[in-house]
């Protein structure tokens, strides 16, 4: 398909043993932000198992500088998160620190996803219904096929859903011409680094010559249904 594909996994960060007990990668991070920003940018990293070492004002007015110790895990995907938390303003270093007692487990820093149920082209009509579950990945006219990812949801967990769903044609026309102004919301794009940073480790990333895709492992919504339960029931 589109000349040749790969499917590529999400990074994952290499533990190490040290007595007996799981090590992990810390990097020291060093941000510089605008004052009305740091709170936001504190509060994520701290979601992320960091922890604050040093916060003092920068050498540029109006400026703070925060120095954390971050699991590189926790590092993962966060750079577009700075970016917009920072209104692009923002500078971030990172440098290895050592490895560290494992932190525990992370909770999810992103939302769950809307999954395509069904194949097909998507639609104007479909996808307007859609915009309120979440953000969308995808425009109108757009190739999916069932367990492709094509857009977030606004809850943890994921839903499936048809975006190729087409409006019952009947004889009754409208007169207000609503029918011909709809308009959807600019779809969020990402790039290679930015898609391998999102997907989950139940997901996979598809890349082609002419495209990115992201999409479940396991494509068949019955079989994922099944280990999602199956997971659950191991916890």
């Amino acid at each position: 398909r589109e000349g040749f594909e790969l499917s590529v996994s999400p990074p994952q960060v290499l533990y190490t043993e040290v007595n007996g007990k799981r090590h992990e990668p810390v990097e020291e991070v060093t941000i510089e932000v605008d004052n009305e920003f740091q709170s936001a940018i504190v509060k994520k990293l701290t979601e992320r198992k960091g922890q604050v070492m040093e916060i003092k004002e920068s050498n540029e007015e109006g400026r703070t500088r925060i120095i954390l110790h971050v699991p590189s895990r926790g590092m993962l995907g966060y750079r577009s998160v700075f970016f917009t938390d920072s209104r692009g303003t923002g500078i971030l270093q990172r440098l290895y620190l050592e490895h560290q007692p494992y932190a525990g487990e992370m909770d999810s820093v992103r939302k769950g996803v809307l999954v395509s149920m069904a194949a097909g082209k998507t639609t104007t009509y479909s996808l307007k219904d859609l915009e309120s579950r979440g953000t969308l990945f995808v425009g109108p006219r757009v190739d999916v096929y069932s367990g492709m990812i094509f857009g977030e949801y606004s809850r943890d967990d994921d839903l499936e859903a048809n975006p190729a769903k087409t409006k019952v044609l009947t004889n009754v026309r409208t007169t207000d011409g609503k029918d011909d102004l709809v308009q959807l919301v600019p779809p969020r794009q990402f790039n290679l680094e930015q898609a391998m940073a999102y997907i989950a480790p139940d997901e996979v990333l598809e890349v082609t010559p002419t495209s990115i895709r992201m999409r479940k492992k396991e494509l068949v919504q019955s079989k994922r249904q099944v280990k999602n339960r199956d997971k659950g029931k191991n916890k």
